[in-house]
């Protein structure tokens, strides 16, 4: 008897579903497991019959259905179809994980769990969590898998409307920066030949959404997906980048792209667990943003302490094309302009300041190498002697190349990080790359900033030193692309920083309206508001963050400079207080006892009432407010700051303009 998963529950209904609840066997081929989410909303029931399947419910409204799960392996061996259970079993579980560097400083995971071992070799967890449902592939008993195929399908029972972040690797999309807009689009609407990359968000009946992503990505290839409707249902089936097989070195930067492909997505360690695949469920579109499932699956930390890596803010001079101005000598990548970049960095109390490309000659490929035009060593002591760290830009693959004695080099310089680029795949080898790169940096006592980077799949509670990802459409898109930013600042935080955070390099002092932005490569502007790019700091999860304009304009704004400075970069609490995918999102923030709070909306102007009952009780408190200039709607860069005493009774009434916000600290 074949079940088809999508129609799987209603069928069960009819003739034995209560039965399958309490354990029962609907025939003596199929056996169902069932665990429940710690709430009793969610429930997930796992079919084994000639396939292994799942069905997520909630009450009795089907979300998701899974296609028949396995593992297919070189050899011709199928892990899953007619497999034997060897043994199923449940627990339950309430776990408190630390979380430095993230938006809360622990978390409380508490998860049903289902483990079901089959006489094959394999097995699969699934666990259930409040906020949703994940599952793993595990093996043992084997040397070694080549793995060719995993079958990951997610079925629906409607034509549901997602928002999808399209691959841009038009020739290969397999080889891409995993920086798109989102496409909102039904599952049958998806673009033939295109793959999505993660997290993808799926918007269900009744306001549910669900989130599709993965964690624990290690010694794999990352999951992208594509959209069909087929004879099972509506369905987004995973797709991996197989291992290549021929390679070239682009001559400029070093960067390695694949010109061919084996047939095989995996060479791996027979006996090992194998990604989360992650269905995130909200209620309500504010439960997004600070959903844990991503880092709560991450596999554990592997660095020990953490008291050493310090996140912070950054000055950064490649957004603005090193382009201060009043200085008498000449700028540019030398000496000189990087002293004043950590002399504005100390002066605003900035933790760091990033030498971005440049500083190593790009024709040698050797991190080992400096132009004349950069002293190191001297830029070193000079930040020292101001309290002011500096992280060095590379790629990737340059990097790894002398990775031990880079890193063993730089760190005994003073240097404190690396901002990495340009991996732009995320198939085994550069996973595996990526975590080489982490653990070595880790011993040596240096954080990292992944840029050209997939989304984050629990990283950063395996190694805390990788502070930051981009995987993000951030402002840099803004030098060169006419895509609308200020739309997708009130979709990403919804989605893509549910899995983690996110390097958006914000701060821009160019503010425009929607009629006034065109981008601009030298002199870039930040569609929006002034008052939008300060609140930023607060909604986004950025423990690593970039202030990403010239010195010099940031002097002569000193008023909207200090306000960011004062914003911590890493939190004990995180709240979201209003949103709506798409519209608006309103984050309220604490770092020890001091709260902040920041609020996007998007081109629609807005009226915000906030509820201060956040604040804890017989306190007054002082706000200080940045918020629009009542001519933002006309001058993008138009604010006002203004300060009031408040208490947890009280609430304050707001006015965003078009592509507005405001951010308020307490």
């Amino acid at each position: 008897m074949k079940i088809n998963p999508v129609k799987w529950l209603q069928t069960l209904a009819v003739f034995a579903f209560l039965t399958c609840l309490t354990g029962g066997i609907l025939e003596a081929k199929i056996k169902i497991h069932s665990i429940k989410s710690p709430d009793g909303k969610l429930e997930l029931q796992a079919v084994t019959q000639a396939n292994i399947s799942f069905c997520l419910l909630r009450g009795d409204q089907v979300l998701v259905s899974s296609a028949p799960l396995s593992l297919t392996l070189e050899d011709g061996t199928i892990l899953g179809p007619n497999a034997r259970i060897s043994k199923a079993r449940t627990t339950n579980v309430r776990e408190v994980i630390p979380s430095p560097l993230y938006r809360k400083s622990e978390i409380t995971a508490v998860y049903n769990q289902l483990d079901i071992s089959f006489r094959e070799g394999f097995g699969i967890r699934f666990r259930l969590y409040d906020q949703g449902a994940a599952y793993q592939f595990y093996t043992t008993g084997r040397d070694s898998l080549h793995i060719v195929n995993e079958s990951a399908g997610f079925l629906f029972e409607k034509d549901y409307t997602c928002y999808v972040p399209y691959s841009r690797g038009e020739a290969n999309p397999f080889h891409n920066s995993f920086e798109n807009v989102y496409t909102v689009t039904p599952v049958s609407g998806f673009e033939l030949g295109r793959l999505a990359f993660l997290p993808l968000l799926v918007c269900l009946d009744d306001g549910i959404k669900m989130v599709l992503t993965e964690s624990d990505l290690e010694s794999y290839p990352g999951m992208f997906l594509k959209g069909e409707k087929t004879s099972r249902g509506y369905e987004y089936r995973g797709v991996f980048a197989p291992i290549p097989s021929t390679t070239r070195t682009e001559p400029v930067r070093g960067q390695v792209i694949p010109t061919g492909y084996s047939q095989v997505i995996a060479r791996t360690t027979g006996t090992r667990s194998f990604p989360w695949r992650i269905m995130a469920v909200s209620e309500k579109d504010t439960e997004l943003p600070v959903n844990d499932l991503v880092y709560a699956l991450g596999a554990p930390n592997r660095t020990g302490s953490t008291d050493w890596i310090k996140p912070g803010k950054v000055a950064w001079d490649w957004w603005n094309n090193w382009g201060i101005t009043g200085v008498d000598f000449p700028v540019g990548i030398n000496t000189e302009t990087y002293k004043y970049y950590i002399d504005f960095a100390a002066a605003n109390g900035i933790e760091y300041v990033v030498l971005d490309e440049g500083w190593s000659p790009p024709a040698g490929q050797d991190i080992m190498q400096v132009i004349p035009q950069i002293d190191l060593q001297e830029l070193v002591t000079y930040a020292g002697k101001k309290n002011v760290s500096l992280i060095l830009w590379c790629v990737a693959y340059v990097l790894d190349e002398k990775l031990e004695e880079a890193c063993s080099f730089y760190s005994q310089m003073g240097f404190r990080g690396f901002k990495v680029d340009f991996m732009d795949r995320d198939d085994q080898p550069v996973v595996e790359m990526l975590y080489r790169l982490a653990e070595t940096a880790a011993r040596h006592r240096l954080l990292i900033d992944f840029h050209g980077m997939y989304k984050p799949t629990g990283f950063n509670r395996t190694y805390p030193n990788v502070v930051n990802f981009e995987g993000i459409f951030g402002l840099e898109q803004s030098k060169w692309s006419q895509e609308d930013m200020v739309p997708y600042d009130v979709i990403f935080p919804y989605i893509r920083m549910l899995a983690g955070p996110v390097d958006y390099t914000q701060g821009g002092m160019r503010n425009a309206t929607r009629q006034d932005f065109h981008p601009v490569y030298n002199n870039p502007m930040a569609a929006g508001t002034r008052a939008r790019q300060v609140a930023t700091y607060v909604v986004f999860d950025n423990p690593l963050v970039m202030l990403c304009d010239n010195p010099t304009t940031y002097m002569k704004e000193q008023e909207t400079t200090s306000f960011i400075t004062r914003i911590p970069v890493a939190w004990d609490e995180t709240r979201i207080l209003q949103g709506e995918l798409g519209k608006y999102i309103v984050s309220a923030r604490r770092k020890d006892s001091q709260w902040f709070v920041g609020g996007l909306t998007d081109w629609t102007p807005r009226t915000i009432t906030l509820d201060l009952s956040f604040l804890e009780a017989g306190r007054t408190y002082k706000a200080k407010i940045f918020r629009d200039g009542v001519n933002a709607h006309r001058h993008a860069t138009d604010y006002k700051i203004e300060e009031r005493e408040v208490s947890c009774k009280d609430k304050i009434t707001l006015d965003l303009a078009p592509g507005g916000g405001f951010a308020i600290s307490f």
